[in-house]
C-alpha cells in the first residue's frame, strides 16, 4: 500500500474579501455603482455618488476621506451559468470598515507585517492594496502578514476608517485652492 508523502502546492491563506479571524469587525452595506462584473471582493472602495449609500472604485482625485473600506464576500453572491462570480450593478455589497480582511494585493507589492497600507487609485488594479505610496490613497490600516502570491491576497487590519478632514486635503480644499 502506498501513501502520498509530499505535496507540490499549499492551500491559499484566504480568499479575496474573506474575514481573517474572529477579532472585532464592522461591515456596512453599500450599493455597487460599478458596471456588472467590474467590482471584486477584496478591493478598497470609495464613496459613490450619494455618500453613505453607494461605493465605487477610487479615481485619480480620490483622497483618504473618500475611502469607505474593503469589499467582503458575504457568500450571498450567485455565480452565472458558467460558474463565474460577478457583482451586479446596483446590488448590495458588504464593506468592512474595521477589522481584518483578505485584500487583493497589487503586482510587485511585497508588504510586510506592520507596514502601512495604500490603495491604488487607477488602472486595472484600482482598489488593490500596496505598500508603495506613489499615486495611492493612504488609509488607516496595516498589513497583518506577508502576501500569498498563489491567491494574490494579503491580510489587512483596518482601523476605524472615519477620517478627519483637518489632517487630509479634501476635494473641497483642492477646489478652493484654484
Amino acid at each position: 500500500m502506498s501513501a502520498q508523502t509530499s505535496y507540490r502546492h499549499t492551500a491559499a491563506i484566504g480568499s479575496p474579501g474573506g474575514i481573517v479571524d474572529l477579532s472585532p469587525y464592522s461591515i456596512d452595506t453599500f450599493i455597487n455603482e460599478e458596471e456588472t462584473g467590474k467590482l471584486k471582493f477584496g478591493v478598497g472602495v470609495v464613496r459613490g455618488t450619494t455618500a453613505g449609500n453607494g461605493i465605487k472604485f477610487p479615481a485619480s482625485d480620490s483622497v483618504s476621506t473618500d475611502f469607505e473600506g474593503i469589499t467582503v464576500n458575504n457568500r450571498t453572491t450567485e455565480t452565472d451559468m458558467e460558474g463565474k462570480l460577478s457583482i451586479r450593478k446596483h446590488s448590495a455589497v458588504g464593506v468592512m470598515r474595521y477589522g481584518k480582511v483578505y485584500a487583493l494585493v497589487a503586482t510587485g507589492a511585497e508588504p510586510k507585517y506592520g507596514e502601512p497600507v495604500y490603495i491604488i487609485k487607477s488602472g486595472d488594479e484600482a482598489g488593490y492594496v500596496t505598500n508603495k505610496s506613489d499615486g495611492t490613497i493612504p488609509i488607516k490600516a496595516r498589513f497583518a502578514g506577508a502576501a500569498d502570491s498563489s491567491a494574490n491576497v494579503v491580510a489587512v487590519e483596518l482601523f476605524n476608517q472615519a477620517q478627519e478632514n483637518s489632517s487630509e486635503t479634501t476635494k473641497e480644499d483642492k477646489t478652493n485652492e484654484t
